[in-house]
């Protein structure tokens, strides 16, 4: 079973977001697999250090679907909360030790016995790309964790920690406001190298339809509706289906928890613009032609 193509993304499931029951949080596993979405991305951190329990919690309640999704995860930001007194300020632990107790903590709160894909969070100045080999690899032959990655690394990070260990997936920001990735290497290596790109915040944030005010936003508004009377496609399928024909072949993890609003991120996998409506989109994000 495969990765799907899009991403439910756990973060406001918690208390960070709706602070969802154990029911709800049940309901909303079961309503993303119905539509076709497999694959629920979540952090250690997450409602700080609670979301992934309450997950677990849920899967408990039915064991069975656990073997009908996957589950990612992330380890390497140390928060400053109750739930973790030793840590003093916010900081990354990126050392073999740290990865290996993130992961059980894991295990125990989805109440499972494999993470299907373990990424590190952020890229850590002290990180020794040695010593994240050692714990992938011990990982990975323990059947722990069946697949490996990171979250927000720069090209030369990525391709100093590949080329010690390859990984599957590389996670970063990419929405069509954020488009540095498709300038600064990252997933031009991820092509190369035949990594799996994940994009967080695909649509923005929600900058596009908030912020009124902001011009480049007024554009890709203008844009975006223009193309959706064109395909009979709404809004966000329209950036979701710009973000995903990129060649990195890029998974949008969705954060929103509305299941209308991802059953209709599901539905834009099928919308295939053209080369030249691709670059029209580009065109209002930079306000200008390419060169």
């Amino acid at each position: 079973m495969g990765f799907s193509k899009i991403i439910a993304g756990c973060m406001n499931w918690g208390k960070w977001g709706v602070a969802f029951s154990t029911d709800s949080y049940l309901k909303q596993i079961e309503d993303c697999l119905e539509i076709g979405i497999n694959t629920f991305d979540h952090a250690d951190i997450y409602g700080h250090y609670t979301t992934e329990a309450e997950f677990g919690q849920a899967l408990k309640h039915q064991s069975s679907l656990r073997h009908q999704l996957q589950l990612i995860t992330k380890c390497g930001i140390c928060l400053v909360t109750p739930n973790r007194p030793e840590h003093k300020i916010k900081s990354y632990n990126t050392t073999k030790e740290h990865i290996l107790i993130s992961v059980e903590n894991s295990l125990r709160n989805f109440n499972t016995d494999h993470i299907d894909l373990l990424l590190i969070h952020r890229p850590d100045h002290l990180m020794d790309p040695y010593e994240i080999a050692e714990a992938f690899s011990s990982l990975i032959e323990s059947g722990k964790v069946k697949q490996v990655g990171t979250s927000n690394f720069t090209a030369s990070q990525l391709s100093m920690l590949n080329s010690i260990y390859p990984v599957s997936v590389n996670q970063i920001e990419a929405s069509i406001l954020h488009t540095k990735p498709f300038y600064n290497g990252v997933t031009d290596l991820s092509i190369e190298k035949n990594i799996s790109t994940q994009a967080w915040s695909p649509m923005g944030a929600g900058k596009i339809t908030l912020d009124t005010e902001d011009e480049q936003c007024r554009r890709v508004v203008s844009m975006a509706n223009i193309l959706g009377e064109k395909y009979g496609a709404t809004f966000d399928q329209i950036l979701l289906a710009w973000l995903m024909k990129h060649p990195a072949k890029i998974s949008p993890v969705i954060g929103t928890t509305k299941i209308d609003r991802i059953k209709s991120a599901f539905d834009a996998i099928e919308l295939d613009m053209t080369n030249e409506e691709w670059h029209m989109l580009l065109r209002a994000s930079h306000g200008a032609d390419v060169p």
